[in-house]
């Protein structure tokens, strides 16, 4: 194991130099970064040009250039002694990556994970009903989304999910037609993904019509828009649907022990909500963390106190359910906060520009909504053009691994559907998505340079964008550094990962 890392980190890294080498020198002749000062009319324009030369050492051949600038860099093996150069404003590349990174990870991680999340969900339920009209459905809108252009997509956002929705949250009010449109909307959806005959159906169609008109007309006479919220009784029923689904999932509905053990934890997370939330007015970071892990370890406990044939899929169970719904109560008291977020914002909450919102001032819930706010129509650019891989390679993987000679032999055995599915084929099917994953962290990093710089977000996109447009070939080797180092380390796990997923698959010295 440890020959073989060694070995894919050398090759890494001797194709990390060969590939900065070429950034820089393409960075280097991309442009003149004396230019504005030779077309200025300063009477200092020869001392302003000096010293532009002596910051970024143009008096030297670009080659020789690298290897001051890779010298400065490989200082950065030594915790405090990095250094990558200066911008054309002075500033540190190191102070100005350590600025940027927060950010951009922040938008990609998110991004990611639901994208993978949500890709692997869809692709597996649709190669589950292959052909199907939802099948047919889920492949046109992925490549859809996948052919459109990031920035497009980031304009369109902007357009219609910030700039027209904060002109109705300033008047929330719905009519009927409004809501029986999206009620027609939902109809189809839950149509397609329950399928069955045509008559079942029309019923879902109708019943989903019907249901969903009649929250969301109720949503807008109740000015729950205004004042949003979640309470007890909806934190039930979805904790009860989560609970079920959960244990459909993982251990089928025949095992009472585990379903049992999520509605304790559904009851518990009730309880919490009304005993516990209005003492966390004043709550921190690291107080919401802790409360966290108490969930999870009050599943597992609740699980292993019921025991039952299979004890470790009831602690599974039971924590999943746990953290799940304590997720609903963390969203409920953010909900509570919304009021004031939106008077802070002057009734535009849904922010177009910029990761934060300039001078606000707030406690934790205050900042974690603008937070949100921020990072929403980026992370549903970047997601919409990389669920559709996510989507199509989940769905061809599980659909060969259904027709796999061991699936058949499961089910020839009289294994439930379920455990078929979940057991044997969805482990499997997840090997070549590892791959994809490591791929796409960095093709979402170059696509965040385009969204950052649609919404103006202060991330290392803006970063690599000034420093291209200036010809500052320090900031642009920075974030190409950073981005390297990232996708080779990507890359790395997910040959591990291979290894994990597949005992056939083994790395070897």
């Amino acid at each position: 194991m440890a020959s073989f890392v060694l070995r894919r980190l050398g090759v890494s890294l001797l194709v990390l130099l060969g590939a900065s080498f070429l950034v820089y020198q393409l960075v280097a002749i991309s442009g003149d970064p004396l230019q504005e000062y030779r077309e200025s009319n300063r009477p200092n324009k020869e001392q302003l040009m000096q010293a532009r030369i002596n910051l970024l050492n143009l008096d030297v051949p670009a080659p020789v250039r690298y290897f001051m600038w890779l010298g400065g860099a490989l200082k950065c093996v030594i915790p405090g002694k990095c250094d990558l150069g200066k911008t054309l404003q002075g500033q540190e590349v190191t102070d100005a990556l350590s600025a940027a990174i927060p950010s951009t990870l922040q938008l990609v991680a998110s991004a990611t994970i639901l994208a993978i999340v949500i890709g692997i969900t869809i692709g597996i339920v649709t190669a589950l009903r292959q052909y199907s009209a939802l099948d047919y459905s889920v492949t046109f809108m992925t490549f859809l989304f996948f052919s459109l252009p990031v920035f497009w997509v980031a304009v369109l956002l902007k357009q219609f999910g910030a700039i027209r929705f904060n002109d109705f949250l300033a008047d929330p009010t719905v009519s009927v037609g409004v809501a029986l449109g999206i009620g027609i909307v939902a109809g189809l959806i839950w149509a397609l993904l329950l399928g069955g005959t045509m008559r079942r159906r029309l019923v879902v169609f109708a019943t989903a019509t019907v249901v969903t008109a009649g929250i969301i007309w109720y949503l807008g006479w109740s000015q729950w828009f205004s004042y949003p919220g979640l309470g007890p009784a909806v934190i039930a029923v979805t904790g009860a649907g989560i609970a079920m689904g959960a244990t459909a999932l993982l251990a089928g509905l025949r095992n009472r022990k585990a379903l049992y053990s999520a509605f304790i934890m559904v009851a518990l997370a009730v309880v919490m909500e009304l005993v516990l939330v209005p003492q966390l007015d004043d709550a921190g970071f690291w107080l919401i963390v802790l409360l966290g892990l108490a969930a999870i370890g009050a599943g597992l406990l609740v699980g292993w106190l019921m025991g039952g044939y299979d004890r470790g899929q009831s602690m599974k169970i039971a924590a999943l359910t746990s953290f799940l719904v304590a997720g609903l109560v963390l969203l409920d008291r953010f909900m509570q906060s919304w009021p004031e977020y939106f008077k802070a914002t002057r009734g535009r909450p849904i922010a177009t520009i910029g990761s934060e919102t300039p001078g606000l001032d707030g406690d934790l819930w205050i900042t974690g909504i603008d937070k949100y706010a921020h990072l929403l129509l980026p992370t549903m650019a970047l997601i919409l053009i990389s669920l559709a891989s996510y989507t199509r390679y989940s769905r061809a993987s599980m659909l060969e691994v259904m027709g796999q000679d061991y699936v058949r032999t499961a089910r020839a055995k009289g294994l439930p559907e379920r455990t078929v599915v979940v057991r044997h084929a969805f482990r499997n099917a997840l090997i070549p998505i590892a791959t994809i994953v490591a791929f796409d962290i960095g093709g979402l990093l170059g696509g965040a340079v385009i969204t950052e710089n649609v919404f103006s977000f202060k991330g290392m996109g803006q970063l690599f964008i000034q420093g291209l447009s200036h010809q500052d070939p320090n900031p642009v080797m920075g974030v190409f550094l950073v981005v390297g180092i990232t996708a080779v380390t990507f890359n790395l796990i997910a040959d591990l990962t291979y290894s994990a997923l597949d005992p056939r698959v083994r790395v070897k010295a």
